[in-house]
């Protein structure tokens, strides 16, 4: 069985014309799938290119180069009438639930959109069904003739939602689904999306900069950093072993209580702001900022190999063949987390 949603080397190139015109590549040549029912977490720093990214996956935006393939078919040349039958399986969460939603709208009108764009008529059936929704997020009747304003952004969040499960889809695409909330609201609504998982069997494409939320939720985990994955593999083993420096750094800044009690643990300060993308770094993309660099990683533009037996994949010259190793070759601690 093929993957549902498949990014096969795609690229994304902005041009930038302040300051003179010139070239700015978001994402440069990514390859990510995700299979039916199951969930994979795309992580990075804010400008590394998640949420261009996720525009690619949804189509809400053109690849410049590469291809997006959906169910196994290619959807890169469809345009946006011919891509309403793939809409109705492939649905959005975005991060500012009160930005993606009508503020002048009722939530009965805004869940009646999703029916109304893809002409399904339920009749007096409609209704119903919108109640089902919003009961099924944990929203109740009285909702539905208030507005957007009037709710919290948990509440918003549980609509946005429920609007996107309206028609069914077989994957949803979150982008940062809970960044804009406090945590204890983040946590229900993880908990919500682990919940439908299991009711429905959907697929998630989740993108956060938060490791630590993803692992919770992943089967799989992709690293991004300006523009490219630089690790992807099983979620328990990333977050157990992460292989790149960069991995490492960002599972540190959010460890554990029980990694905090191990005497190895050890915070990792990234020095420097990612590079910009107009100027990219010659050799390995992260050398500029990684405490470990080699002259080779300034020099040669590390692949993206497999190790582990073909479980883990790790843009790092310094990453061992096996994660059994040691670790010495990259200075991991006894959590996996680099000691600086």
């Amino acid at each position: 069985m093929g993957p549902l949603l498949e990014l096969d080397g795609v690229v994304k190139t902005f041009t930038q014309k302040r300051g003179g015109k010139r070239d700015v590549q978001a994402v440069a040549g990514v390859s990510l799938s995700v299979g039916k029912g199951e969930t994979v977490g795309l992580v990075g720093e804010s400008g590394c290119g998640k949420s261009t990214l996720a525009r690619l996956a949804l189509k809400l935006v053109d690849p410049t180069a590469g291809r997006i393939l959906f169910d196994g078919a290619d959807v890169t040349p469809l345009g946006s009438r011919q891509m309403l039958p793939v809409r109705r399986r492939l649905q959005a969460v975005f991060q500012d639930p009160l930005a993606s939603l009508n503020s002048r709208m009722t939530i009965a009108e805004v869940m009646r959109e999703p029916f109304d764009t893809h002409g399904i008529k339920l009749g007096q059936g409609l209704t119903p069904r919108i109640r089902e929704l919003l009961s099924f997020v944990g929203l109740e009747n009285i909702d539905l003739e208030k507005l957007p304003p009037q709710f919290s952004g948990g509440q918003l969040q549980r609509i946005a939602i429920a609007r996107a499960l309206a028609l069914e889809p077989e994957i949803i695409v979150a982008d940062e689904p809970t960044s804009a909330l406090d945590p204890s609201i983040q946590a229900q609504i993880v908990n919500l999306m682990l919940f439908i998982q299991r009711k429905r069997g959907i697929s998630y494409l989740i993108i956060s900069h938060d490791l630590d939320v993803i692992g919770h939720v992943a089967d799989r985990i992709a690293v991004m950093y300006l523009g490219t994955i630089i690790e992807q593999g099983p979620a328990a083993e990333i977050m157990a072993r992460p292989l790149h420096p960069y991995t490492q750094a960002l599972l540190s800044a959010a460890p554990t209580l029980a990694a905090r009690r191990e005497r190895g643990w050890k915070r990792i300060m990234l020095s420097g702001d990612p590079p910009n993308p107009a100027n990219v770094p010659s050799g390995c993309r992260f050398h500029p900022r990684c405490h470990l660099a080699r002259d080779v990683c300034r020099e040669t533009v590390p692949p993206l190999r497999m190790v582990s037996g073909g479980n883990r994949l790790v843009a790092c010259h310094l990453a061992p063949e096996e994660t059994a190793a040691t670790g010495a070759e990259i200075g991991l601690g006894r959590r996996g987390v680099a000691a600086a």
